[in-house]
């Protein structure tokens, strides 16, 4: 067995979960008060993530565990020269935590209006973040032959962590983050909600749905990854299953297009796994940055034993709280206008 192949796909994998499952936690996050036109259906909102959102995150601790433990050159050459972006996310998420638990500490709509600004404040950022960090690995960092990333300026280590997630590849994706994540939420609300509060998130799926295609063509036409425009169909998939009310069929159209293009963007450079945008023979490949042959046999034990289980209790949670949360206390409407006015 190919074991650096097979962590590879491990490490992708966890990425994949982490995006998908965190991306409809950030788009309920910051749809909440747009959609939420009273604080009864706001706090609906909220709970339908309620229960799931701090076991979502569990993924990104195995994907930063695996990256590190299987491609040590990888995690430093990555992380270091996203130093402040990942900081920053890191301390978004803890806010969110914040904003998400606090929330029911005290039963006042001001004291909802705060933590809700909040969450969908950091969740909004996390967003854009997430996506900026994916959009620089597309572009590469400006790894030089020593293995550090470097950069000109007065401002030293402050300029080489900021100036990837400033460049055009970083903006696209900080951009494309923020609309899959919103109809990823929208999605995911339509499915788990009841009432205006549903009509309205599948509403805004049908609407922005077409927007983020835009977008996943101009990363096909300028970067010529065709995976990426699998994730452009499933999107156009989601916006007429969302349109017909298949809402099972868009989220699940919607998590597919997260997962593929975020296997599009690990795997565009294969078997680089880290372009160098100073010389191509500084780019961090699969077969550099693995871990010694002893390493990746202990984690393999290890993953054989913990993950398995990990997977089990996340899908016994989904399947616990599955039933869908009523959007406040308004009827159901009779007809799809009148939902949507």
């Amino acid at each position: 067995m190919d074991l650096p192949v097979l962590w590879f796909g491990v490490a992708v994998l966890a990425w994949v979960l982490f995006f998908v499952l965190e991306g409809f936690d950030f788009g309920v996050g910051f749809l909440g008060p747009l959609l939420g036109r009273t604080d009864a259906e706001r706090g609906a909102a909220v709970r339908t993530v309620g229960p799931v959102w701090d076991g979502n995150e569990v993924w990104l601790v195995a994907a930063i565990g695996v990256t590190f433990a299987a491609f040590p050159d990888w995690y430093a050459a990555l992380l270091s020269g996203l130093y402040l972006p990942v900081v920053a996310a890191l301390l978004l998420l803890a806010v969110r935590g914040v904003a998400l638990e606090f929330r029911g500490k005290h039963d006042s709509p001001r004291w909802h209006a705060r933590c809700d600004a909040f969450l969908a404040t950091s969740s909004l950022l996390l967003a854009a973040t997430w996506g900026a960090v994916l959009g620089v690995l597309l572009q590469g960092l400006a790894l030089a032959a020593d293995g550090e990333v470097h950069a000109a300026g007065a401002l030293g280590g402050l300029t080489r962590t900021l100036a990837p997630v400033t460049g055009p590849w970083a903006v696209l994706g900080g951009l494309v983050g923020v609309l899959l994540a919103a109809v990823h939420g929208a999605t995911f609300l339509s499915l788990r909600t009841t009432g205006v509060l549903r009509a309205r998130a599948r509403r805004l799926a049908v609407a922005t749905a077409p927007a983020l295609a835009v977008c996943g063509l101009a990363v096909v036409l300028a970067e010529g990854t065709p995976a990426v425009a699998a994730a452009v169909v499933l999107l156009v998939v989601a916006a007429l299953a969302a349109w017909r009310r298949a809402e099972a069929l868009a989220f699940a159209a919607t998590s597919l297009a997260v997962a593929v293009a975020v296997v599009a963007v690990f795997t565009a450079h294969l078997p680089v796994l880290l372009p160098s945008t100073l010389d191509a023979a500084a780019d961090v490949t699969l077969r550099g940055a693995v871990a010694p042959a002893s390493s990746l046999h202990l984690i393999s034990v290890v993953g054989v034993v913990v993950l398995p289980g990990v997977v089990a209790y996340q899908l016994w949670s989904y399947w616990v709280f599955r039933r869908r949360v009523a959007s406040g206390h308004e009827p159901v409407p009779a007809s799809p206008a009148a939902a949507l006015r």
